[in-house]
């Protein structure tokens, strides 16, 4: 399990504690100071802040993980990592992101659109430092970047794959939280199965409604989720739902059917007895985002407004892990090429 980094008091002027989903609770140094970098050692000091879940959910926070990690070899950069808890109010987001600021990491990055507030409030009181939000166009400032992504673009390419290798013609959809950024993933999901088999079954269901955003840490949630659409006839699951993910391969493992993953090439992050029934995963390339964005501080080169992530930048994709959409590969691309060239227009709401 993951073990919260804690902003050690030599660092934070004052006492902080920062929550987290089943940190640790001594204090300590911070985590990644580059000291293992292959790259000579910068002066960027990076200040990152998880979504609920942290560093560990296999999924959306280990992607940006994954592009810190590369940045500390590869730029020889300093970083701290906090994260969010469940429940936790709208001060306690402002308070984690003020404090890194205050303590001189430069640049901030907040991991997911759950900062976009917070994020956009405190860019106001340290003009001279460099933010990024993962998820959000809403945050704006001249200090703000915003990585965001074509995730309903991903998402067409593996519901075309769901259709293609149901053999029910029904397949299901797990979101996390019901907020529009989710609903792109459906979107696009549905237009896929859509274009495959204009008459396939699609089963839909959130964990949570906002502003409850567990339903993406519960995987017993999405479990239970799961287990009903296989019950009512899915044979392919798409899941969108961070750490609840988890147990929508293990429902699919159980029954005997398939899923797929979201974000991460979960076939190798996701745990390893559940790993065969991923069939692919709409890849979402945050670890690309999380390094470009710091790349552009280290070179004195940061840009402030909205950067997309999308098929044609190869920002999104889907996955071929484990071999099991290689005999689709060549329709999937024909629909990513038809996407790309402005032929298919995939919708960015259900």
């Amino acid at each position: 399990m993951f073990r919260v980094t804690r902003l050690a008091t030599a660092i934070l002027a004052g006492a902080l504690v920062l929550t987290a989903c089943g940190g640790d609770d001594d204090a300590a140094e911070p985590e990644g100071t580059g000291s293992e970098s292959s790259a000579p050692a910068s002066d960027i000091k990076v200040g990152l802040a998880y979504d609920i879940g942290g560093r560990g959910d296999q999924s959306f926070n280990d992607a940006a993980a994954a592009g810190l990690d590369k940045a500390k070899t590869d730029l020889g950069i300093e970083a701290t990592e906090v994260e969010a808890a469940q429940g936790e109010p709208e001060s306690a987001k402002e308070e984690r992101l003020r404090l890194l600021a205050q303590n001189g990491f430069n640049p901030v990055i907040g991991v997911g659109f759950a900062y976009s507030a917070s994020l956009a409030k405190v860019a106001k009181e340290f003009p001279d430092t460099n933010f990024a939000i993962i998820d959000d166009a809403g945050a704006v400032g001249p200090n703000i970047a915003n990585l965001t992504f074509a995730e309903h673009e991903g998402s067409f390419l593996v519901g075309a794959a769901a259709a293609l290798k149901s053999k029910t013609g029904n397949i299901g959809f797990v979101g996390g939280v019901e907020v529009p950024l989710i609903k792109k993933f459906e979107a696009g999901y549905a237009a896929g199965a859509k274009a495959v088999k204009p008459d396939i079954e699609i089963q839909s269901r959130y964990l949570t409604q906002p502003p409850d955003f567990s339903g993406f840490g519960d995987p017993a949630k999405g479990k239970t989720a799961a287990e009903g659409m296989y019950q009512g006839g899915a044979d392919v699951v798409y899941q969108a739902a961070g750490g609840s993910g988890g147990g929508v391969f293990e429902a699919a493992q159980a029954a005997g059917t398939m899923a797929i993953g979201v974000d991460s090439d979960q076939a190798l992050t996701a745990a390893e007895g559940v790993r065969g029934v991923i069939i692919t995963s709409m890849l979402k390339k945050v670890d690309v985002a999380v390094f470009d964005f710091i790349t552009t501080v280290t070179e004195d080169n940061f840009q402030s407004g909205e950067v997309v992530y999308d098929l044609e930048a190869d920002g999104v994709g889907y996955s071929t892990t484990g071999g099991q959409v290689d005999d689709i590969a060549a329709q999937l691309d024909d629909y990513k090429a038809k996407i790309i060239s402005g032929e298919i227009e995939v919708p960015t709401a259900p």
